[in-house]
């Protein structure tokens, strides 16, 4: 159920990835010593939502999910995370830079269609 080794290593990037995206968002936002608390904050806040909303018992996780949620509503997180990230990457980075980072997320969720089907269904 998209619980490939490669399959998984690959999600934790895209993670990686979206958080340093919107960090740099955050950074690049303000001039001021806002940036510091947006540049570290951001990433801080989406780090523990997509931490603490989860479906119970999802074998791509830990199982575990410290605020139970459906797997629609999980859906649409993850789907909201990374579509802020890939625009994040627009508004800072290169157009291309983020077609290419939402690609690899498309991919991903492609390669994972079981854990799709699985969340819809939850």
């Amino acid at each position: 159920m998209g619980s490939h080794p490669i399959n998984l290593a690959l999600r934790f990037l895209l993670e990686l990835a979206a958080l340093l995206a919107i960090g740099l968002w955050g950074w690049d936002m303000y001039d001021t010593w806002l940036r510091f608390i947006l540049a570290f904050g951001l990433p801080i806040v989406f780090a523990t939502i997509w931490g603490i909303f989860a479906v119970p018992n999802d074998p791509s996780r830990s199982g575990k999910a410290p605020i139970p949620v459906s797997g629609i509503v999980r859906l649409l997180l993850e789907l909201g995370f990374f579509t802020f990230a890939s625009w994040s990457l627009y508004d800072v980075v290169d157009t291309k830079f983020a077609l290419v980072f939402g690609g690899i997320v498309t991919v991903h969720y492609v390669i994972s269609y079981d854990r799709i089907m699985w969340l819809l269904k939850q």
